[in-house]
Order: C-alpha cells, then sequence, then structure tokens
C-alpha cells in the first residue's frame, strides 16, 4: 500500500484565503454638499419678470388711451362715462326699469344756436385755446376764494374728456386723467368734432343726454328746430342740470339765458362756428 503523500508546508487548506493578502480599504464616497435655501431671497429671474411687466404699464396705458380717443374721432360714441355712471345708480336703486334718454345727431343737424350758446355759456375761448384756458381757471379760482357761487373753469374739451370717459366726482387722479385726455382729444380731434361730441353727450336735464334727446323730451321736436331762446335756456342749465330746468326756468335760469343770447352776438354769432374749420 502507498503511504500518504505529505503536503509541504504553506499548501495546507486549513488557511484562510487570502490571508497572505495585505486587507485593501475602500475609499469612502463623498456626500454631496447641500447647501440651505434662503427661502426669503425671491429668484432673481422672477424678479426681473416682475419688473417688467411692471414697466410695460405706462406703455399699455398709453396705447389703450390714445386708441380709445383715435377710434371716436370717427365713431359716434354709443354712450358715456356719465350716462353709464347714471344707470347704475339708478339700478342700485332699485329702478330696473330707468333708461337714460340719448340720441346721437350730427352738427349740422343741430341747430347752430345751441352750440353757439354752450361756447358763449361756458367756453368763449375755445377756437383758440389747446385744451386748457388757464385764464379762466384763474378767474373761477378768485371767484370761488370770496365765498360765492361756485365756478368751474374747465374748457369744453375738458368736460368731453371727463363726460366721455371718466366718473364723477373730485379727486386727484380723477383731475390727472381728465388733463391726459384732454391733451389727447385736442392733439387728434378737430375742433368741430369736439364741439359735435359734446352737445351730443352732455346732460340737459336728470339723465338726459344731447341736444336731440333734450330737443324731444322738452319741445316735442327735432334739435334742428332749436331757437335761440330755447339753446340759451338749455346752455344754462348746464353748471346744474338735475337742479335747474330748461322748461320751468326759474330767476337764475332767466338770467343767464338772456346773458348767454347777448354773448353769442359778441362772440359773432355764426362767424365763430365758421373759425372752427
Amino acid at each position: 500500500m502507498r503511504p500518504p503523500r505529505r503536503l509541504s508546508k504553506g499548501r495546507g487548506t486549513g488557511r484562510a484565503p487570502g490571508a497572505n493578502m495585505r486587507s485593501v480599504r475602500r475609499p469612502r464616497q463623498r456626500q454631496p454638499e447641500v447647501r440651505p435655501i434662503n427661502a426669503t431671497a425671491a429668484p432673481a429671474p422672477r424678479r426681473r419678470r416682475w419688473l417688467r411687466r411692471l414697466a410695460l404699464l405706462p406703455l399699455l396705458f398709453l396705447a389703450v388711451t390714445t386708441t380709445q380717443v383715435a377710434l371716436l374721432r370717427f365713431i359716434d360714441p354709443p354712450t358715456s362715462a356719465f350716462m353709464l355712471e347714471r344707470q347704475a345708480r339708478a339700478m342700485a336703486a332699485g329702478d330696473f326699469g330707468y333708461r337714460v334718454a340719448y340720441e346721437w345727431r350730427d352738427l349740422e343737424r343741430i341747430a347752430s344756436s345751441l352750440p353757439l350758446s354752450v361756447i358763449a355759456a361756458e367756453d368763449q375761448n375755445f377756437a383758440v385755446h389747446h385744451g386748457f384756458d388757464l385764464k379762466a381757471i384763474e378767474k373761477a379760482l378768485e371767484h370761488n376764494a370770496g365765498g360765492k357761487r361756485i365756478r368751474g373753469g374747465s374748457t369744453i374739451s375738458q368736460q368731453v374728456a371727463k363726460n366721455l370717459f371718466l366718473w364723477s366726482g373730485r379727486s386727484w387722479l380723477r383731475k390727472g386723467l381728465e388733463a391726459w385726455y384732454t391733451v389727447l382729444i385736442e392733439a387728434l380731434w378737430p375742433k368741430r368734432r369736439i364741439l359735435e361730441v359734446y352737445v351730443n353727450i352732455a346732460e340737459f336735464g336728470d339723465g338726459i343726454y344731447g341736444a336731440q334727446a333734450a330737443a324731444r323730451s322738452y319741445w316735442g321736436k327735432d334739435a334742428s328746430r332749436l331757437g335761440a331762446a330755447e339753446s340759451a335756456r338749455l346752455a344754462a342749465v348746464l353748471p346744474a342740470p338735475r337742479r335747474y330746468s330748461a322748461t320751468r326756468p326759474g330767476p337764475y335760469v332767466q338770467r343767464r339765458a338772456a346773458w348767454i343770447q347777448r354773448q353769442v352776438r359778441q362772440i359773432g354769432g355764426q362767424e365763430y362756428l365758421r373759425r372752427l374749420d
């Protein structure tokens, strides 16, 4: 029988595998650094985007208001801001059947005595100023400072801006917008168009707007048939059309209407209108 073979040193199977090998240390993986987020700081791109939007607001306002005025040079306004406000007040009071009286008439279809009367009463320098009559404003301030009946210094152009686009009341915001619209109206409309719009949207009585509605409501006639005395009385009530009556004139309206007729002759009558062409 063959004796068992002797194993040489170091070759036995009882030693752990890799016992003669150095232990290899595996490198640690570095964790990504997490920076704290500042929750109070708005992202720069978002802030810049809002700043750009805010910077565009004046340009948007300029574009919208200029477009409004430019279009109404050729398009007869179907209503006005004052008419809408009056209608809204009636509905707020529960009078849902209330309707304003308004019917457009071209200037050629309105008796010339009415535009002449409103010019004589409201703005005798209408043909020569550019929207603002500084002398009239100064006189109105001096008059009002004396504690007398409040007198306005607004021109016809300013009244068109206010009645057509804005709201009633007194505030610096409304005055500023009125001045801006007045500049646009004077720049984009001829004088005859300004006068035409005014005699169509002016309030001549409670809810009665324009020459045609006034002529129909008060005398049952067309605006082209208004007489000089009737036109003068309509112009006389313009400072407070809901307080004074053109058909039942009191002492104030009678005196003012007589003064207006004299002023129509003083400013030149029909010749004054020809200066607007």
